[in-house]
């Protein structure tokens, strides 16, 4: 029995410094990562300016200019574009999914979502060029069709099962007691909907929300393909322009390592990376928000 016993007791203190090794590589591996971009990107600023980088949409790496505001434009335009489209139908769809859809259709639904995810950047690209690019230049008489426009609907597209699970997730975890004591009190079940459970699922629905963002912000071979790839600040939402992304992989096999050319590359990536601590500060934020409800 004493045996038995110092042969468990040896197994937790075994598992509990195996779990505590991997926390710290994993820290390591991060901090790692975020110093090695930022020594890199930070870099840049030896021979180029700080002030043009950020302000200028200039980007000629043969004359030594940097002006990155046409990528970091097009970055969050095109995510703003996303979240404007596929917010609301995202949350459409989970509303739907989750309190208006009988069993058998949400038994549908949600696989579908689930495979939504699981679809390859790539595919999103292709068909955004076969589809979205040809009917944009039809409907709008643009030149080509690529641009901001067309990267948004793409981008809405591919954070849509963020948006429907997370949504939909935070809707059924609510207390039954709320809707009943609603309905109960002769509210139609769209006012249940819009005045009970959405409020109170808000802080779920902004979590989905803010990692819609991370997700279509971080995008890269999907907006490569149907953004245009031009360094031109968008002149409007059908004119070739760039994100921070496509620039980035379109760049990067170009660059010698330690240039000016390659550190600015690397300062967009961080650029990207702050972006995304960020809002995963507001989720953290959004997710305590909701516990303390």
């Amino acid at each position: 029995m004493a045996h038995r016993k110092s042969a468990v007791q040896l197994y937790n203190h075994m598992a509990r410094y195996l779990f505590i090794s991997s926390a710290v590589l994993v820290s390591l591996i991060i901090i790692s990562i975020i110093w090695f971009v930022g020594i890199q990107g930070l870099s840049t600023f030896r021979q180029a300016s700080i002030l043009e980088f950020f302000t200028s949409s200039y980007w000629n790496p043969e004359t030594n200019h940097y002006g990155a505001l046409t990528f970091i434009t097009g970055s969050l335009a095109t995510t703003a574009i996303a979240i404007i489209l596929g917010g609301p139908l995202g949350l459409a769809a989970a509303v739907f999914m989750a309190e208006i859809a009988p069993p058998k259709v949400r038994s549908l639904m949600r696989p579908a979502t689930e495979l939504f995810a699981g679809i390859p950047s790539v595919v999103y690209g292709y068909v955004g060029i076969i589809v979205f690019v040809d009917l944009i230049r039809k409907t709008t008489q643009a030149p080509t069709g690529y641009g901001l426009l067309a990267g948004g609907i793409v981008l809405a597209i591919m954070i849509l099962p963020t948006v429907i699970s997370i949504s939909e997730d935070s809707l059924r975890s609510l207390p039954a007691t709320y809707k009943e004591a609603s309905l109960a009190l002769g509210a139609t079940r769209w006012q249940t909907i819009r005045k009970i459970l959405l409020p109170a699922a808000m802080p779920g629905v902004m979590t989905a929300v803010i990692l819609a963002m991370a997700r279509a912000i971080g995008e890269t071979m999907a907006v490569q393909m149907v953004i245009g790839n031009s360094s031109r600040f968008p002149q409007s939402l059908v004119a070739p322009t760039s994100t921070l992304t496509s620039n980035i992989v379109m760049e990067m096999g170009n660059t010698p390592f330690g240039s000016t050319w390659n550190n600015a590359l690397f300062m967009m990536s961080l650029i990207l990376l702050l972006i995304s601590l960020i809002l995963i500060i507001l989720v953290r934020i959004s997710v305590r928000r909701g516990a303390s409800y």
